[in-house]
């Protein structure tokens, strides 16, 4: 018998829905549709206006929320909504409501991957339903992790990208000195992250690390400047951008390094989000590996942990349908 589920990706820029039919492990997606997260006061308007498109029951519902969850209520930590599972399920007649966040949804998600869906910067040498560590810069900097139970890896939530900033050379130094005074504590998630990026270029440029060409002066003014550095630092037009995507990979690198030795990683670490994929010449150059690994007398553990980028930026979403699903067959 088939079930209708609704599974979401809610993050602080976009919001994904979708409608997914689940029959046992097979599932077919009806209705998909992304939002604009801005455009709406709340996220109840969103699936409200989504649910248009089907009169069908929905049996369980799951979301993948960019924020910490509590008692199934989430804050979205950049924008000014709160999202309650039960008031969801209340307003639309859904009887199973789940709320995750999204990088445990996107831990979810890993075993839905095909192998095209991944690019492998270091094979290393997996260990079977050994702990997984997944992470992303986009918006802001996600972490979870991933723990065998059973017949299926188990998401649980992190909001690791919130710890403490650890410099690894003079140049970051100067960048955590140059970044302290606008946000007091910085976290991770203020530099791996598209502001983040920009941060790092403006503390380049102030710092005379390297000087922006006026090309890229002017593309900043006329399109997302984050995506204008990464395109002017990705073609080597603009030494400034060069040496800011420089320092975003190594200290991505560094970072997913540092959850990898947390958790020992074995059985691999999964870098997600929306910065990754766009930015994947780079990060297959080397210098991501050479951070990840730049760990002193652990160097010889990391270089063992396979590191992969996910390349399927609907990861999340596949993540949440996969657990609405097996709530609706009450596996979950």
């Amino acid at each position: 018998m088939t079930k209708l589920v609704l599974a979401g990706d809610i993050g602080g820029t976009k919001t994904l829905l979708q409608l997914v039919d689940v029959q046992g492990d097979a599932r077919h997606t009806l209705h998909e549709r992304r939002f604009d997260c801005v455009a709406y006061g709340d996220f109840n308007a969103i699936v409200g206006e989504f649910l248009t498109a089907s009169a069908q029951p929905i049996a369980a519902a799951c979301f993948g929320v960019a924020g910490p969850i509590h008692s199934q209520s989430a804050k979205i930590t950049n924008l000014p909504w709160t999202i309650n599972a039960g008031a969801v399920g209340e307003e639309f007649g859904i009887a199973k409501v789940h709320l995750i966040n999204d990088f445990s949804a996107v831990g979810y998600g890993i075993e839905a991957l095909h192998p095209d869906d991944l690019v492998t910067l270091q094979a290393g040498e997996e260990v079977p339903h050994g702990m997984r560590a997944v992470l992303g810069a986009g918006t802001g900097l996600g972490e979870g992790i991933l723990l065998w139970r059973d017949d299926h890896y188990q998401a649980l939530p992190s909001e690791g990208g919130h710890v403490d900033f650890a410099p690894a050379d003079s140049e970051q130094i100067g960048l955590l000195r140059y970044l302290q005074p606008l946000f007091g504590h910085v976290s991770y998630e203020r530099i791996l992250s598209g502001s983040g990026l920009v941060k790092i270029f403006e503390y380049v440029t102030e710092a005379s690390l390297a000087k922006p060409t006026p090309a890229l002066q002017a593309a900043m003014l006329e399109i997302d400047p984050a995506a204008a550095i990464s395109e002017y630092g990705l073609d080597e037009r603009d030494p400034a951008a060069c040496k800011a995507l420089e320092m975003f990979v190594a200290i991505y690198g560094a970072q997913a390094g540092n959850l990898a030795l947390t958790l020992l990683a074995s059985g691999g670490v999964y870098v997600a989000g929306g910065i990754a994929p766009k930015i994947i010449a780079k990060l297959k150059r080397g210098g991501f590996v050479r951070a990840f690994n730049d760990k002193g007398r652990f160097a010889a553990l990391t270089q063992r942990i396979p590191v992969h980028v996910v390349m399927n930026q609907k990861v999340g979403l596949m993540g949440a349908a996969l657990v609405a699903g097996r709530l609706a067959e009450g596996n979950q």
